[in-house]
């Protein structure tokens, strides 16, 4: 997480509303070597108080004891913002960006819990593309979907820690910021630049302020 507190004013309930709109992220666990990590869909509960996610049986992370301490990191739209879209003086070149990161503990959940999970997960992503038909698993040979299942483990994080970054060059005066977001939309350097850029323009801001 970024240490300038401009950017890490986001209010707790906002930063699970965009990792949970986002809904992919990379999980890590400390292994006997380097960190493990794996990028991984996941659902956040309506209370914020945990995650859902899966991971196939062979992954390296499944393979250790769980429960487990975890980090999951979402990141969200970022990009290159060129120091002349500020139109002043002395500026350098940055990334503005938001990223979430859900501490906790990983619980290995009961294999009879996978189904309905992997139905969550997919109903959430499936709605998106209405007006298309729902996939829904009943779509599989029951054999199929058998063996699938024996492949995959269910997973629940508990979040005990929410800390997130929106660096959207809150540091900047509101004219400046505005004139950097215009330029940043108008190059479109990546698909989620006009996200971005509107994340810029309106930066989250804690309960209270203004």
């Amino acid at each position: 997480m970024h240490p300038n507190s401009a950017f890490r004013q986001t209010e707790n309930g906002l930063a699970l509303e965009a990792a949970a709109e986002i809904g992919f992220g990379t999980l890590a666990v400390s292994g006997d070597g380097p960190p493990l990590l794996s990028h991984v869909p996941f659902l956040i509960a309506e209370d914020g108080q945990s995650a859902e996610l899966h991971l196939v049986r062979s992954n390296p992370i499944a393979r250790l004891d769980a429960p487990l301490p975890a980090r999951l990191a979402v990141t969200g739209p970022h990009g290159y913002v060129s120091p002349d879209w500020y139109e002043v003086d002395d500026q350098v070149p940055t990334w503005n960006y938001v990223a979430v990161h859900l501490a906790g503990r990983l619980d290995k959940l009961p294999q009879a819990e996978l189904p309905a999970l992997l139905e969550r997960l997919s109903d959430r992503f499936e709605t998106a593309l209405t007006p298309k038909p729902a996939w829904t698993m009943d779509k599989m040979r029951p054999e199929t979907l058998e063996k699938m299942l024996r492949q995959i483990v269910p997973y629940r994080l508990h979040i005990e820690e929410v800390e997130s970054t929106f660096k959207l060059s809150q540091n900047k005066p509101d004219a400046v910021r505005l004139r950097a977001a215009d330029a940043l939309d108008k190059a479109a350097l990546r698909p989620d630049a006009s996200q971005l850029a509107a994340l810029m323009r309106d930066p989250p801001r804690e309960e209270g302020q203004g």
